[in-house]
């Protein structure tokens, strides 16, 4: 199991990406959350010389596919060939009001999306022409002044992330990987994501040998009292904040928890975020979460993930001592 580890802001990109190769992680994402998620990669490719950089995510209907394709090509290249671009859709309220971009059909337009960023670096790889014609993207027009010629390096892989069964059967019909959500289950993982990519795989005639999964597990430690408590109470937010969106109801209902959802969301549009947190018990904690002490979490995270994960890494909304996690990853890469 490859383990990988984030960096962030731009003054510290250089120094988190050397530390995370030097911990001896095989990757490293960047999120789009308060800041651009290509912008550290670049700085991260200059300063590590094994790792993997990725997007988890770049929000896909924020861009157009030639804008994504040309800033994997160029990022694809730059790093040596260790690039993923990871994509989600975010939700509606995020696309229409935040990047005023338009909203419809998220799984079909996603589909289109990959085809045609792919269609793009298969005009600049071969000298195909730009023929592509779809429902929602057409790209027609490539002159040699915009074409940059064949990737030395190949094309980046494309992962997407997911929590639905229809964004996730998309991911197995069209993409390098799945980027599964941290509000997501074993249970839900293995009952509702699996089967999904497995049909998507069957549509383009792939089989699991040709893909990777990437999760971040949530995970509660601390090496004391203190430090677990704390701990659990940010991981309860964070599953709660994410309880609270409509899109991901589908994980609670899985367990039973359905109504759970409508009293998050009603919450969450007061703003009573601390609130939120304390309808998270230990039994919905436990079940999205890794609990337990630094010792204890590798041999855990294997009995829930070492048979269907491929890369994991860890959700860990809270402050912690990097140095707890070198024996984790030394014991997840060990296998």
């Amino acid at each position: 199991m490859k383990v990988d580890g984030g960096i962030g802001n731009l003054t510290r990109a250089a120094s988190e990406a050397k530390a995370a190769e030097d911990a001896g992680y095989d990757g490293i994402w960047a999120a789009e959350t308060s800041q651009d998620p290509f912008l550290p990669l670049i700085i991260g490719a200059e300063h590590t010389s094994r790792v993997d950089l990725g997007t988890s995510i770049a929000v896909a209907f924020a861009r157009n596919p030639m804008t994504l394709a040309q800033t994997a090509y160029d990022l694809q290249k730059f790093s040596g060939g260790r690039f993923i671009l990871g994509l989600g859709s975010q939700i509606k309220p995020h696309i229409t009001k935040r990047f005023s971009m338009e909203w419809s059909h998220p799984a079909p337009r996603m589909r289109e999306m990959i085809l045609a960023i792919r269609a793009i670096w298969d005009t600049w790889n071969n000298d195909t022409p730009l023929n592509f014609r779809g429902d929602f993207y057409t790209h027609t027009l490539m002159t040699p002044f915009f074409n940059p010629g064949p990737n030395p390096h190949g094309d980046a892989k494309i992962f997407i992330a997911g929590v639905g069964p229809v964004m996730t059967q998309v991911a197995g019909e069209v993409c390098d990987g799945f980027l599964v959500h941290g509000f997501t289950t074993e249970s839900y993982l293995r009952e509702v994501t699996l089967p999904a990519l497995e049909a998507g795989m069957a549509k383009s005639g792939r089989d699991r040998a040709d893909f990777e999964l990437s999760f971040p597990a949530f995970v509660v430690t601390g090496t004391n009292e203190e430090e677990m408590a704390a701990s659990a109470e940010a991981t309860k937010r964070q599953i709660a904040f994410y309880g609270s969106t409509p899109a991901y109801r589908g994980v609670l209902e899985h367990h039973g928890w359905g109504e759970l959802q409508s009293e998050l969301n009603a919450l969450s549009k007061k703003g009573e975020w601390v609130q939120m947190g304390t309808l998270i018990d230990d039994e919905i904690l436990n079940t999205f979460a890794v609990v337990g002490e630094p010792n204890q979490l590798a041999a855990e995270l294997k009995k829930r993930y070492a048979d269907v994960i491929d890369r994991i890494s860890f959700y860990a909304p809270y402050q912690s001592n990097p140095e707890v996690w070198l024996p984790v990853i030394s014991e997840l890469r060990a296998g």
